[in-house]
């Protein structure tokens, strides 16, 4: 049978495998119901939940917990690894919040766990791998079930799983359900909007991950412009990156009416890379850049362009010079990653991604790439890991809404690449902003950190517009340092941006209006 056919096959048997899952679930979910309700005065008791059945689910765990937030924690198996956690308040509240997770997860993830502490019911998956023996993607290597789970099917069937819970424990199901995450939890936010659109009423997505090859194209570069030789001798140290982003602000700081190091639109800043100081005879130096430095920073600046269609965009001017900036992601040398034998977090994302969920090749090599085959070397992994459809119909028909955030200078997803997808989005449904929202974050790293403010409680804003109809025409985002608040910004739905009113405290939202 040839490949492609043979994957159109089991595409199609994937296909109706779920649509089996979902009928028995269902059917499950009735009966539950139906014989909850002739008592639904009360919970039933959280270690009864260990013997309840449901089809190709196996609880492990059911316990009750009465530290801090009284509740009944769930942890069980879906199909043959799929684990799950899933939060039960024992004051709920009718919600049902699910958190994804980051990386490559391999543990059970949950970023809305502290959710349970505000009567939420919320459950979390490590997307049906366990990686916490191992680093890296090599669990993927030749497992089409791995590689389908991490894609999308493990967060669609543990929002299935946990539904069924929910309603077997409090004997009905939830008024709303939503999903939160960042990173590659805001990928899986976007990935259950495009293929599973009834999972959740209202959907937030932080710093999406959604186009995996083409992102992992971009770090495999910029590894390859930082690290020509061997993986631990970069062209760019530390100092270089001090006097890029000085020489950045010098230029551009005040563009927006305020000193103070955040570029309120980085698209404004024209930087001139001819301000940088040259080394004398092109000879390396701690205080000047050569040619070949400054074009390695250029490149990343400058983003990925393959060919036929092909491309992830370069990175906005601003925060370079961070802890948690270009240092940790892209230029190195990273502390956090040297245990993998990597010396950035770029470095190991694009080089794990190529390895094992694009070439499945251990032996894969950064340095002799060419990108020649890209596209067509791109076309498996994409099927289950992108997340790059501009059609939101099905969302949009049954009136979920979605919020995207991202941080102007995070060093690791760029914050054009959702700019873009809003922006496509947009161009095939004139009525986006009925159902879609993206805020941009000022001084904002990758899911939080840096100068600006990045604390924002998309929950609230989310379940506002979903169950009162208030879109979010305003948001407020602050930042916290030692449990005060220092400086807060307003934010508006993309494209609109905000603008010192030329008075008044810098640090204050009152001190800005509407561009």
């Amino acid at each position: 049978m040839p490949v492609k056919q043979k994957y159109k096959y089991k595409k199609v048997l994937m296909k109706y495998l779920i649509m089996i899952f979902a009928i028995l679930l269902n059917i499950l979910i009735g009966t539950t119901y139906a014989q909850s309700n002739l008592n639904t005065e009360k919970c039933i008791p959280c270690e009864k939940l260990i013997a309840l059945k449901i089809p190709d689910v196996k609880i492990t765990e059911a316990i009750a917990i009465t530290a801090g937030s009284s509740h009944c924690k769930i942890s069980g198996i879906i199909g043959k690894e799929i684990k799950f956690e899933l939060l039960l308040p024992v004051d709920w509240n009718g919600i049902y919040i699910m958190g994804g997770g980051g990386g490559f997860v391999g543990t059970v993830q949950n970023m809305a766990s502290s959710t349970v502490n505000e009567g939420y019911a919320t459950s979390g998956t490590d997307t049906g791998h366990d990686d916490k023996n191992s680093v890296g993607a090599g669990w993927a290597l030749n497992n089409m079930e791995r590689q389908l789970n991490f894609g999308h099917l493990a967060v669609h069937r543990t929002a299935e799983v946990s539904k069924a819970i929910i309603g077997s424990y409090y004997g009905s199901s939830p008024k709303y359900s939503y999903f939160t995450g960042c990173s590659r939890g805001g990928g899986q936010a976007m990935m259950e909007a495009q293929r599973y659109p009834d999972d959740f009423d209202g959907i937030v997505a932080g710093a999406p991950a959604f186009d995996w090859p083409a992102l992992a194209a971009e770090f495999v570069q910029n590894t390859q412009a930082v690290y020509p030789s061997r993986l631990t001798e970069p062209v760019i140290n530390k100092e270089h990156i001090r006097m890029l982003q000085e020489a950045i602000l010098k230029q551009c700081d005040m563009l927006d009416g305020v000193k103070d190091g955040i570029l309120n639109n980085p698209t404004m800043c024209k930087f001139d890379f001819t301000s940088l100081p040259k080394c004398p005879g092109d000879v390396p130096g701690k205080d000047c850049f050569t040619t070949s430095q400054i074009n390695a920073v250029k490149k990343i600046y400058e983003g990925v362009a393959i060919g036929n269609g092909i491309a992830y965009p370069g990175f906005p001017f601003g925060q370079e010079n961070q802890p948690d900036g270009w240092q940790a992601w892209i230029t190195g040398p990273y502390e956090g990653m040297q245990k993998a034998g990597y010396p950035t977090l770029q470095a190991y994302f694009g080089i794990e991604v190529f390895k094992y969920l694009i070439m499945q090749d251990p032996d894969w090599n950064y340095l002799t790439y060419d990108f020649k085959g890209h596209e067509k070397e791109i076309r498996y992994a994409s099927a289950y890991l992108d997340a790059t459809s501009t059609d939101y119909s099905g969302f949009k028909n049954r009136k979920g809404k979605i919020i995207f955030w991202h941080g102007w200078n995070d060093p690791a997803l760029s914050a054009f690449a959702t700019i873009d997808h809003y922006n496509a989005v947009k161009a095939n449904d004139p009525e986006t902003g009925n159902y879609m929202r993206l805020f941009l974050l000022p001084g904002v790293l990758h899911c939080g950190g840096g100068d600006g403010p990045a604390q924002v409680d998309w929950i609230a804003l989310i379940r506002n517009w979903v169950e009162k109809n208030n879109a979010p025409e305003r948001v407020i985002a602050s930042k916290i340092v030692d449990g005060k608040e220092v400086m807060s910004r307003p934010i508006f739905p993309y494209p609109g941006e905000a603008a010192y009113k030329g008075k008044g405290d810098a640090n204050k939202e009152s001190s800005f209006v509407l561009k």
